[in-house]
């Protein structure tokens, strides 16, 4: 068995792991998008480092772009085989793969009207919404414990990991030439004791262990705070500064946890009497997704819909979805809260909201968990005075305030509990993928110390082989 490492490599964006068992069938975990890294993004996309007719079948980890947005792009290059993933992951990649075939358009349109003025080539979207449509047909569901059997020599099962609605570790069993190896890929590790999710499920023992890092060097904030911290930002920018308070986030997972958690601060009688708008039609969506799929939230969820049958809609909140209702709301100028996507501030319509309003003091540019360090949320959270923003230099007056608590992504500690299933010495190899190096670093030698022997860190498209 041969693994190829084409994504999330010393990186947390582009997941894409190919694994080649002896008799050369291809298995590609994960096809995602590379994000947030500047002008090499758009190259890193255009070119998996493998052949996409070669593969024989996809098995999805879960729905963010990083881990699903290349998919369309593959079967544009000729894939017709399976993408097995869960149900819930499968309905979401329905909205969120057409809505990054528009961003693609959009971006294509714009970077050509530069270079149109420059005299040079075109680009092309990497994909368009016919691609993904041929895509979705190409989907099949599978249940979280359910053991599929591809043929003698493979079988896999998805693990729910907690990480987002419908996410999964991804458990192989791979039988070549009579020489069993059981390979897990943990996917995106979820948190534990979270507000909306179970706690992830432990897995089989395994020989090899492709494992995420994203937070390999780091404790999360007490995710009991989270909530006193957003309310205490609501009061100072809202009430004290009377201005207001933008939050840039996820359309999946982020902003449904931001919503549940102003909701019961309503029910509590906490939150200010103040507008919340969730501006994103992709959230929007997202949000009828997780309230079609409510059996997979948590007990506490389950038993707050008892009594209040919608955990995500309250008074004060408004779901916006016309164009012309989110450029209102840069006008207006009662103090208000605005979440919007995407989490990163790379694209969409929070871009425009912090663009109008980054450079007044009386209001607040929130980031809630991770940002890649080049993305416009990763340079607010490190301090930059000013950004560049629609081709203009903005200086940053605004107040940024940073809340971790609400990372989708286990800390190093949750992440040693997720891997407290397995016997170390039993675990032949272990490999570290979707961190930056820092990360990845402080992560081996956390490992190290738990008795995990051998871990290795891939580069781009390098190869593994295991005999």
């Amino acid at each position: 068995m041969d693994i190829t490492f084409h994504g999330a490599t010393k990186t947390v964006t582009g997941s894409k792991h190919l694994v080649t068992t002896r008799s050369n069938k291809r298995i590609l975990l994960d096809c995602g998008m590379f994000q947030g890294l500047g002008k090499d993004t758009y190259e890193l996309n255009s070119h998996f480092g493998f052949d996409p007719m070669s593969i024989d079948f996809v098995i999805l980890s879960h729905a963010h772009i990083d881990h699903s947005g290349l998919l369309p792009r593959l079967v544009k290059e000729g894939f017709e085989g399976k993408i097995y993933t869960s149900e819930a992951t499968t309905d979401l990649c329905d909205i969120m793969l057409k809505d990054s075939a528009h961003i693609q358009l959009a971006d294509a349109e714009y970077v050509n009207k530069i270079r149109a003025s420059q005299g040079r080539k075109f680009i092309e979207p990497l994909y368009t919404t016919e691609d993904v449509e041929m895509t979705l047909d190409l989907f099949e569901t599978v249940q979280f414990g359910e053991t599929v059997v591809i043929d003698d020599e493979v079988s896999f099962t998805l693990i729910d990991n907690g990480h987002i609605l419908g996410s999964a570790a991804i458990y192989l069993e791979l039988n070549e030439d009579g020489l069993k190896t059981r390979l897990t890929f943990t996917g995106d590790i979820g948190r534990y004791g979270t507000q909306l999710l179970p706690d992830p499920k432990s897995f089989p023992q395994s020989d090899v262990i492709i494992c995420e890092s994203t937070y390999g060097d780091r404790l999360h904030d007490d995710l009991d705070n989270a909530a006193q911290q957003v309310l205490d930002a609501i009061i100072d920018t809202c009430e004290r500064k009377q201005g207001k308070l933008i939050i840039p986030a996820f359309s999946l997972g982020r902003t449904q946890e931001l919503v549940y958690t102003l909701n019961r601060l309503n029910v509590f009688g906490l939150l200010p009497k103040v507008k919340v708008y969730v501006d994103s039609p992709l959230s929007v969506n997202a949000t009828e997704i997780v309230r079609k799929h409510k059996d997979l939230l948590n007990e506490q969820v389950q038993e707050f819909c008892e009594t209040q049958p919608d955990p995500f809609g309250f008074d004060q909140l408004s779901y916006i979805r016309q164009v012309e209702d989110s450029i209102r709301l840069n006008s207006i100028k009662e103090p208000c809260v605005i979440i919007s996507a995407s989490g990163m501030a790379e694209a969409g319509r929070v871009k425009h909201h912090i663009k109008n309003s980054i450079s007044d003091p009386k209001n607040t540019i929130l980031i809630v968990g991770y940002a890649e360090p080049l993305s416009l949320a990763g340079r607010l959270r490190a301090g930059d005075k000013e950004v560049n923003m629609f081709g203009k230099t903005y200086p940053v007056r605004a107040d940024i305030k940073i809340v971790d608590s609400y990372s989708a992504h286990g800390d190093y500690k949750e992440m040693m509990r997720y891997l407290s299933c397995q016997n170390p010495s039993e675990v032949r190899e272990l490999i570290l993928v979707h961190g930056e190096p820092e990360s990845q670093k402080a992560w081996k030698e956390h490992l190290h110390g738990r008795g995990f022997s051998s871990i290795r860190i891939p580069g781009q498209h390098e190869t593994y082989r295991f005999s």
